[in-house]
């Protein structure tokens, strides 16, 4: 995740900005994680990524147990330009509740977020060219690395109908806005970090951040780690995440991730695995005909200084004459 939540393979991090920042060869998926990354998935591209999950939930103080299993499912749409796109995140979740007194089951959207993101400021729009002449400068360490990307996002939650995971005076319709910002070490490490403000207008708003570092191991593999904190007067809580992705090809990604929160009141333990997939052929037909169009217009222009050309020998020739 980065994919970052996160940028999920050593080909994807290096990522090419000469005319389109956002779209790259390799998908760039936000699974396994839960963080955003800054990058938008590039104009025209749809993309969609899914998941099941299992989770074990259990209270020592109120003394109850709940297991179940849900599902994941975001879309993406690069829309206007490649630095915006269009976001939909949606989890349903059923489980079995048990309590001294209760015993019943529970389901519903955990949650629905639509929403859009910004690439504000992309450092690598800008690629150095290689020193041909030092080995050592091209390979010495730079400062700049040290400058994210950064993008702002903002959308809001949905409640509909009945849902017994938030609290009771939740409202149907709820602000959530982001800054996040990306880091790339070298060609394998990424770093991200959502900075959220959630539920504002609410009777429990809450401010939350996940940080997740990515590695990739080679083209296919890659790794992460994460960690998700977040606190309102409703519900505070910590959660560690690990997992893994594979590129099965340039449009198609699994993954597998676990995690675990740091208290007991409740404990969480769930699983998850999904994948991610991308529809980018209206990008590759747009990048033709831009391609194309902006050959003609090389022809157009050409063509018109070797007429002016011509013009002003035939003028001198007759001058001449």
């Amino acid at each position: 995740m980065m994919h970052l939540k996160t940028l999920l393979v050593a080909g994807f991090l290096m990522i090419s900005t000469a005319h389109y920042a956002q779209y790259t060869d390799i998908i760039n998926s936000n699974r396994p994680g839960e963080s955003m990354s800054a990058f938008s998935v590039g104009k025209s591209v749809i993309q969609a990524e899914g998941g099941l999950y299992g989770i074990e939930e259990k209270h020592n103080l109120l003394d109850y147990d709940a297991k179940g299993f849900g599902t994941e499912i975001d879309v993406r749409y690069g829309a206007f330009f490649d630095q915006f796109e269009f976001a939909l995140n949606t989890q349903y979740q059923y489980d079995w509740y048990e309590s001294p007194l209760i015993n019943d089951t529970r389901g519903g959207f955990k949650q629905i977020t639509i929403g859009a993101k910004y690439l504000v400021y992309d450092p690598f729009i800008k690629k150095e060219k290689p020193n041909l002449y030092s080995w050592k400068a091209n390979h010495s360490f730079s400062w700049k690395q040290f400058i994210p990307a950064v993008a702002v996002y903002g959308g809001f939650n949905l409640k509909i109908g009945k849902n017994p995971f938030t609290f009771p005076s939740d409202k149907a319709i709820s602000p959530k806005i982001m800054v996040i910002t990306q880091h790339h070490f070298g060609t394998r490490w990424v770093w991200v970090n959502n900075f959220i403000a959630d539920k504002y207008g609410t009777d429990y708003p809450s401010l939350g951040i996940i940080s997740t570092m990515t590695r990739g191991f080679n083209m296919r593999w890659s790794g992460f780690i994460e960690l998700q904190g977040y606190k309102s007067d409703y519900y505070a809580d910590t959660i560690l995440r690990l997992g893994a992705a594979y590129l099965v090809r340039e449009n198609i990604q699994l993954d597998a991730s676990l995690n675990k929160n740091v208290k007991d009141t409740p404990s969480l333990v769930g699983a998850n695995v999904g994948m991610s997939w991308r529809f980018d052929d209206n990008w590759e037909t747009n990048y033709k005909r831009i391609k194309n169009d902006k050959k003609d217009k090389k022809k157009d222009k050409k063509s018109k200084r070797d007429k002016g050309k011509k013009r002003k020998d035939e003028v001198e020739l007759e001058k001449t004459k």
